[in-house]
């Protein structure tokens, strides 16, 4: 079995586009929780765009199986991290400007400013995964640092579009997995995962949980509007 975490980001970036409080990040967690995910991801970034540090305190209340919080290794969101004590932290590269992830961690380069992190979040009994590219210099250097776990970043699969580009991105993402797996990392995976892509990472034994969420968010709001239409209509002709 793959455990899937679910992305809630973009329901928070649909409220904050009115500045109100709908819908409810909150209360999203809760519903896909009860549908059968088994956790929930979030990315509290340094300019806050969408998840607020008043929902990761709420939803560290209501999150019982596992709450995974994204964030960059800065020493504000470590002790925000300490404070909110999640099952995970996910360390992820993080500009401003970016849309949303454009790639991997290099922690070759960051090697040893990652092993005090880490230690730091270990030491508060925290798991810490690395979000990389499928390279295996990344992953090595991630188990030198002292991570428990990998996220491979399948956004290059995700975007490629041929069958020969799609086999070369895949390949990488198998033998990361298994490099990983033999360092003893746990390896997650995520971004740009769809209906379409899903069914080839989930064949690759060494994966044990992948993060969805914008795709997934946005499936959401056309799949369900025949029945918000039909619930309207309800309540307005009785």
């Amino acid at each position: 079995m793959i455990r899937l975490s679910i992305n809630i980001d973009h329901v928070a970036t649909l409220r904050n586009a009115r500045g109100e409080g709908f819908p409810d990040p909150i209360s999203a967690a809760a519903i896909v929780l009860a549908a059968g995910a088994n956790g929930i991801t979030v990315h509290l970034r340094e300019d806050r765009r969408h998840i607020k540090d008043r929902d990761l305190l709420l939803l560290r209340q209501i999150v019982q199986n596992k709450l995974n919080l994204e964030m960059a290794a800065t020493s504000e969101l470590l002790k925000i991290a300490v404070k909110i004590k999640p099952e995970m932290c996910t360390l992820v590269p993080e500009k401003r400007a970016e849309l949303t992830t454009e790639g991997g961690l290099d922690v070759v380069k960051n090697l040893n400013y990652l092993k005090k992190y880490i230690k730091s979040l270990h030491s508060s009994n925290i798991l810490v995964s690395l979000f990389v590219n499928p390279d295996p210099a990344q992953i090595e250097a991630a188990f030198k640092a002292g991570a428990d776990y990998v996220e491979l970043h399948t956004g290059s699969y995700a975007n490629a579009k041929t069958p020969k580009k799609i086999k070369k991105e895949l390949d990488k993402i198998k033998t990361a997995a298994k490099f990983a797996k033999q360092h003893g990392l746990g390896v997650n995976a995520g971004h740009g995962l769809n209906y379409d892509n899903i069914p080839a990472i989930a064949e690759i034994p060494e994966i044990e949980e992948v993060s969805i969420g914008h795709y997934l968010i946005g499936s959401a709001i056309l799949l369900g509007l025949p029945e918000v239409i039909k619930k309207t209509n309800k309540l307005l002709n009785g």
